[in-house]
Parts: structure tokens; sequence; C-alpha cells
């Protein structure tokens, strides 16, 4: 889907039998690394067949930066206009809303025309929950643990890498890192046996603790309260993006930084030997060539 210097507004394209009208793809969304919009859409449709398993069945929340990352942008939970009839979505309760909603209809991406639509849209960022809806759109109990490590300056990933490793010999669950294409990373567990019913509430409060116990054995390097001024050169271990009301960045989804930066499943012998932020950032183009040879780091999660 790359475009060439004389790529026309509008292209209509069929994607697994579903006629799609891509637009703008010459526009540059990333100005800093000259990253257009059709080059945007050949990431996501490269890396759909390790992305999708990872976003099928999560109601999805869009960051979309229609005129870049330099830009205006804006969360989406809901639908957005002109919606194919199509595309699966899901209903489900919004307490809190900003909208004053009792209920969103959320897009839930199953299949590649569907990431494609919302790619599209300019939607950068797919953020999900740790939750499913089933094939009625109810929202099942979480299947999956998330612990977002947030380091705070002049902390970077090394540090969290350093705490992620605590986070593994301290848990007695198996954990699986990512970066998030930003400056932080994330350990997921996959909610297995006895586990695996678990309610948000609960698995929140097992993170929690987790984040207390390793503030207390190590002050100088993690924090697990939220207060700000804390943070200055340690880790903070987010305990509350388990809140079934929250939603973490994707694996594999593109982040809007300066560069096309992705979220990132990485080893831990990569974790350990981690001694500079710049080992562990990866551009799509990186993405791409390492899941050639590595394939997908993050596909235990998915049991």
């Amino acid at each position: 889907m790359t475009p060439d210097s004389h790529q026309p507004s509008k292209v209509p394209v069929e994607v697994e039998g579903h006629r799609l009208v891509l637009s703008n793809l010459d526009k540059v969304l990333y100005p800093d690394a000259g990253f257009t919009k059709g080059q945007i859409l050949d990431y996501y449709t490269r890396i759909a067949p390790l992305l999708l398993p990872h976003l099928a069945g999560r109601p999805l929340t869009r960051k979309r930066y229609p005129n870049g990352v330099d830009g205006a942008f804006f969360f989406e939970k809901n639908v957005p206009r002109g919606l194919p009839e199509w595309i699966r979505t899901a209903r489900l309760p919004s307490p809190g809303s900003t909208k004053d909603r009792d209920e969103i209809d959320f897009v839930v991406v199953d299949e590649l025309a569907t990431l494609v639509y919302v790619a599209n849209l300019a939607s950068l960022e797919l953020h999900t929950p740790m939750w499913k809806v089933g094939p009625k759109g109810a929202a099942k109990p979480p299947d999956m643990l998330v612990i977002d490590l947030d380091p705070g300056p002049p902390a970077t990933i090394v540090e969290c890498c350093r705490v992620a490793e605590l986070v593994r010999e301290e848990s007695d669950r198996e954990w699986y890192p990512k970066t998030s294409g930003s400056k932080g990373m994330q350990l997921y567990a996959r909610m297995t046996g006895r586990r695996s019913t678990g309610s948000s509430e609960s698995t929140s409060d097992e993170i929690r603790k987790l984040a207390e116990q390793l503030e207390r054995k190590h002050p100088d390097l993690v924090v697990s309260r939220m207060t700000k001024t804390l943070r200055p050169g340690k880790v903070f271990i987010d305990w509350s993006q388990n809140n079934p009301a929250k939603t973490t960045i994707s694996v594999y989804s593109l982040r809007a930084r300066p560069h096309p930066t992705v979220s990132t499943p990485i080893s831990w012998d990569e974790v350990a030997a981690c001694t500079k932020a710049e080992q562990l950032v990866f551009e799509a183009p990186d993405v791409l060539e390492r899941t050639s040879s590595k394939g997908d780091l993050f596909a235990p999660v998915l049991g």
C-alpha cells in the first residue's frame, strides 16, 4: 500500500471481500520521519497476522491523529459515522462517560478489513482492555493481567527493565514483556487455571500489593503511588491499568511519537541486556524485520 508520488486522494480497494475507499495515502503523518498514511496502512496490513489475534474480541479505543502526530488528536471509543454494517460492534455500559452516554457502541477488530478501515481513519494508536466480549457482546471476566512500568525522568526504560526483573523474581506468574513504544514498558500475564476467572478488582489488588511490596524493598527505584512528586528517578508500577474501565496500548500498535515507534514484544534476555534506552526503541520497519525471524514473542499471552 505504499503510495507513489502520483497517488490519488482516494483509492478503492477490496480487502477480504469488503470494499473500502482509502484516502490521502501520501499525507505525511510523522513529519520528522516523512512517514505517510500509506506507509501506516502498509505496516498494519503486514503486521496483521500477528496483531489481529491480540485485538480479537476486545472493544477498541482508537487514538486518532487526522493531521499527523504534531496536530490535534482525540480518543474515540464510539463507532465512527458511516461505519460499514459488516464491521462487528459491541454495545457496552459506559460509566462516567464524558459525553453522558449510558452505553457506547465499540468497534471490535476481528479481521483485516476492519483493521484497515480504522487505520484509514488515522487511528495511529490502538488501545484495548484486559477483557473480551462474548459472541453476544457481553463483557467477559479479565483474561489477562498487566503491569504498566512508567519511568519518572531521569529514569528511562533501562530502570523499567530492572523493575521488570524484580517483578519476575517476586511473582509466581509467567510474565511477558513489551515496550510501550513510548518511554516505558508493560508486563502481561495470562489468567490461567484456578485464577482464570478472577474479577478486575481482585487482579488490581494483586498487582497493587506486589507494587507496594517492591516499593518497601526497593524504595530508591520503585514507587507504587500515583503522586507525581514521588516519581522523579523512579519507576511507577501502575497497577490501576487492570481496572475494567481502562485500556492499555496494544502490542504491535504504533505510537504517536516523532518517529513511528511500536509497542514491541521483547525477550527476557533483551530485558537483562538493556543498558541504554535506545536498545529498546523499535520503529515499524524494525518490527516487521524482527517478527519475520522471531515470530510473535507475545503469542503465549493468548493461551
